[in-house]
């Protein structure tokens, strides 16, 4: 009953959490809601924050059990058809959610799994390391929605988003770590590239990657992979 209740607590914490990052407008709120509950900040390259709880350690973990991967536009992205004043579509819009965050989900699988010992499962156990990966902030620059008539679009950037994510014991619930990045898709060095959903995809997929290397080498580290 006891861990049923942190883990609803931490459900709690992570919505509360979430709003944050979506509202926030300085480094300084952030770091106020993510060691709210006793994490200090660390240094983790290649990531803009991170925080992770006193003497915490991944060298018992394994295995990863992977939420399904949510995603949340930017508030104010407000998106029409490419060439065209017409908005998006909800059922658009829920295609480029859902695409989005398969990309993350299939990204971080492919890295843990394919790349690494690790194994992905569905289970939770004393050797299992529970993650959670929210992609809030998305604004895509030019959404191809595939229709037909479509426009040639060309972008610097085909957009941006954020990573907030949560490291988790599986069996009690406690948090170990959580991270916010905030990525911009790189395009061609600052040069105006076609922008269609196959690029974008491609992007993300770029981006997503990313962010799985870096929890894996987090895990490789724990486990001293690589170190003679």
């Amino acid at each position: 009953m006891n861990v049923f209740k942190r883990v609803l607590a931490g459900a709690m914490v992570a919505s509360a959490l979430l709003s944050t990052l979506v509202l926030a407008s300085t480094k300084a709120d952030l770091d106020e809601a993510m060691s709210h509950d006793g994490l200090q900040k660390i240094s983790v390259k290649g990531v803009d924050l991170a925080y992770a709880r006193p003497g915490a350690t991944l060298a018992g973990y394994n295995r990863i059990k992977l939420d399904p991967v949510q995603v949340a536009f930017r508030k104010d992205w407000d998106p029409r058809r490419t060439g065209s004043s017409i908005k998006l579509t909800q059922d658009e819009r829920e295609s480029i959610r859902t695409s989005v965050a398969n990309v993350v989900q299939e990204e971080f699988v492919k890295e843990l799994q394919s790349r690494s010992s690790y194994k992905v499962v569905d289970e939770v156990g004393p050797d299992v390391l529970r993650v959670k990966v929210h992609i809030v902030n998305l604004y895509v620059t030019a959404p191809d929605t595939g229709g037909a008539g479509r426009s040639r679009t060309y972008t610097v950037s085909a957009g941006e988003m954020t990573l907030f994510a949560e490291l988790f014991d599986s069996e009690t619930g406690e948090t170990l770590s959580r991270v916010v990045d905030r990525r911009v898709a790189s395009g061609a060095g600052g040069r105006m590239t076609l922008s269609n959903s196959a690029t974008n995809r491609a992007e993300a997929q770029d981006i997503a990657s990313g962010w799985a290397r870096i929890l894996r080498t987090a895990l490789d580290n724990a486990h001293g992979v690589g170190k003679k």
